[in-house]
């Protein structure tokens, strides 16, 4: 074999080896993130977790959001036995002031490219805090506090972006959502049956309030009262910096899913 043949048959084992290696190198880096908030979750959180998989209210992560425009300005407890059943029954009596629990959950979803492959980045977070009041069968208020520094992924160099240039969570530390529309259900559900309802309200992201609309499903388990839903979220609308970085390559838009657990105060 010629010295010439040599040289080229190394080189092409290297190059294979150098291809090999990034393409695991990307794939480590695209490591999946957990699945989107469904039924199940809400399930899971309320105690019951024996529903079969649901997929949530949801419009894609890659989807624009229904924004209406900016707006002018920008404890857990364990219900009884006895006010569960009172709860579950169908016509059952919710009001009164139920505040968010610590089994909750918060976080956001957006798509990715890295190396040219689609990727999905998620963040979560249980510190939400927050409150719903019920007169009759209508929510006549509700929101919630999340601590923003306290949402993490599975990757550190995003988390870091995130709470960093992305989200500023030092200016920034807290978002929040504070119902503007009363929500009216028509009836009390029974126990462990779904309702879908539309949520209006004024969302902070960044320090910047706009108003949102969104599908939400309620469910009562247990004596407590569990919310799923997810709203899309246009970055610019908020003046949140476009996340894209040397690695990764992320699209203008995402969605801040949850699932919030209520317990009667």
């Amino acid at each position: 074999m010629s010295r010439t043949r040599k040289i080229l048959i190394v080189l092409l084992a290297v190059g294979v080896l150098a291809l090999g290696g990034a393409f695991a190198w990307i794939a480590f880096l695209r490591d999946d993130a957990p699945p989107a908030l469904t039924t199940s979750d809400l399930d899971d959180a309320l105690g019951g977790g024996t529903s079969s998989p649901e997929s949530a209210p949801t419009a894609p992560a890659g989807s624009a959001p229904q924004s209406t425009g900016p707006d002018a300005t920008g404890p857990d407890a364990t219900a009884s036995p006895s006010t569960a059943a009172t709860i579950g029954s169908a016509g059952g009596d919710v009001a009164g002031t139920w505040t968010i629990s610590s089994d909750s959950t918060l976080g956001y979803r957006v798509k990715e490219v890295i190396g040219g492959l689609d990727a999905e980045g998620a963040g979560r977070t249980n510190e939400v805090t927050g409150a719903l009041v019920i007169e009759g069968t209508t929510a006549v208020s509700a929101e919630f506090t999340v601590e923003m520094a306290s949402i993490s992924s599975d990757s550190g160099r995003r988390d870091s972006q995130f709470r960093g240039r992305i989200m500023s969570t030092d200016e920034f530390p807290t978002s929040t959502f504070v119902l503007t529309s009363p929500i009216d259900f028509g009836s009390i559900p029974a126990e462990g049956t779904s309702i879908t309802a539309q949520a209006t309200g004024d969302l902070t992201l960044r320090g910047v309030t706009r108003t949102v609309t969104f599908e939400l499903t309620a469910k009562i388990e247990g004596g407590r009262i569990g919310v799923l839903g997810n709203i899309p979220i246009l970055f610019s609308d908020y003046q949140i910096p476009d996340p894209s970085n040397a690695v990764a390559t992320v699209k203008d838009n995402g969605l801040l899913e949850f699932v919030l657990v209520f317990d009667r105060s």
